[in-house]
């Protein structure tokens, strides 16, 4: 029922925004500097709890399960079901930009002095920044995916040391609990800080901006609805044995956080707990699969690739053959792996995917206009990308509890500790 609540007051928050919003889009700097500083606040407290809440709880379920060869088919099932959605997800994407046809009758007229191409990193150079050489400067910077890495040595580690492990594992556990306690007291503030992301948003970005690249918009809203339909309704129906409709039901709180504030990472607090107390996933599993699931699962973000790539080459008057429609899947499907889960982000990742097939990066221009409209929607298919995920690894494990939604009461007791 607390949940429910808290849920029902982030949904109230997000609207009553959208209206400040539209009531301030003539005088946007009202919103700027009088309401975003409380949205800002918010985001400092999520990214306050984000190291310390991923370094714990993924040492803990990388120790806890005991077998080492676990661990690594865990993980083989988590990356696999990851990159295989991802995949569908540009597919998704690119249908609906071959369908829609975004770009047609847009004129190209933007300022393109800003837009500087991205590098796409090869294969090497992302196995060897994985590895963080000081983990501490990692933690220090925020660098995900090399804290996920530290984490699940140490994790390992932990189970090989044997008895001698159990005193820092207790420390890790103890650590873990102190800060889903710490995110329990934060996301008391989330309706407040859901409105004051919203609104400037909003108000910004009005109706008369909106219009011209309505379709740009339509077609990725679009995409992320039918990928959460389709591909997560069928994960967990057939892997997972749940109902769709109780699997939504349960993840609606974290996907209209991750709306609001665009950051997978900044979700995975409230993600986590979603996945224990009303998915029934074990505590090991959601350790392991959402932690990760916020750094290299970017469904959302790659079906946003799919439909902009289309949308660029379509101002130019450009035909995207076969092979390089292909080559903009396997891009954007490797390049989510070291896409970071934070604002922004996927627009980075966009110059590559361009880059990959020879489109001008020009055209990015015009995207990042409404970047921020587009991310809202991306960042909420990737969180609950995450938690179907969670959800049907757990299952072939034989670790999810109650698959019709019920409540897991042995983690909800530990989760609100």
């Amino acid at each position: 029922m607390k949940e429910s609540k808290l849920t029902t007051k982030i949904l109230i928050g997000l609207i009553l925004g959208i209206l400040a919003g539209l009531l301030l889009n003539s005088t946007p700097n009202i919103a700027t500097t009088y309401i975003k500083p409380f949205g800002d606040l918010f985001l400092n407290l999520i990214k306050m709890i984000i190291v310390p809440l991923v370094l714990s709880s993924l040492i803990v379920g990388a120790a806890s399960m005991g077998d080492i060869k676990k661990l690594g088919r865990i993980g083989g099932k988590t990356l696999g079901y990851y990159l295989t959605t991802t995949a569908v997800a540009v597919f998704i994407g690119l249908l609906l930009g071959n369908l829609f046809q975004p770009g047609i009758g847009i004129e190209m007229n933007v300022d393109t002095s800003s837009i500087k191409a991205a590098k796409a990193p090869s294969i090497a150079e992302t196995l060897v920044n994985m590895v963080p050489s000081n983990p501490i400067q990692a933690m220090a910077e925020g660098n995900m995916l090399q804290i996920i890495v530290f984490s699940l040595f140490l994790g390992v580690a932990i189970t090989a040391v044997g008895e001698k492990g159990k005193s820092l594992y207790h420390f890790f556990d103890s650590l873990a609990e102190v800060m889903y306690k710490v995110t329990a007291f934060v996301m008391n503030f989330a309706p407040i800080g859901v409105f004051a992301l919203i609104t400037p948003v909003v108000a910004s970005n009005g109706p008369s901006v909106l219009l011209p690249l309505l379709k740009v918009i339509i077609a990725v809203y679009l995409g992320c609805i039918l990928h959460s339909l389709i591909t997560y309704s069928t994960t967990v129906k057939v892997f997972g044995k749940m109902s769709p409709k109780k699997f939504f039901k349960a993840v609606l709180s974290p996907a209209t956080l991750a709306f609001s504030t665009s950051s997978s990472s900044g979700t995975l607090p409230i993600s986590m707990k979603t996945a224990q107390n009303d998915l029934g996933v074990s505590e090991p599993i959601s350790s392991f699969v959402l932690p990760l699931g916020a750094t290299i699962n970017m469904d959302g973000t790659a079906l946003y690739q799919g439909v902009c790539a289309l949308f660029v080459a379509q101002i130019y008057g450009l035909d995207l053959s076969i092979t390089q429609q292909l080559t903009i899947i396997l891009t954007a499907t490797l390049a989510s792996i070291g896409t970071a889960g934070v604002p922004g982000a996927g627009f980075i990742m966009l110059t590559m995917v361009l880059q990959s097939v020879g489109l001008p990066l020009d055209g990015s221009a015009l995207i990042a206009g409404i970047d921020r409209i587009l991310d809202m929607a991306r960042t909420s298919v990737n969180v609950v990308g995450d938690l179907s995920a969670s959800v049907v690894v757990a299952a072939t494990e034989g670790e999810l509890e109650n698959p019709e939604g019920g409540k897991n009461n042995k983690d909800k007791k530990k989760t609100q500790a």
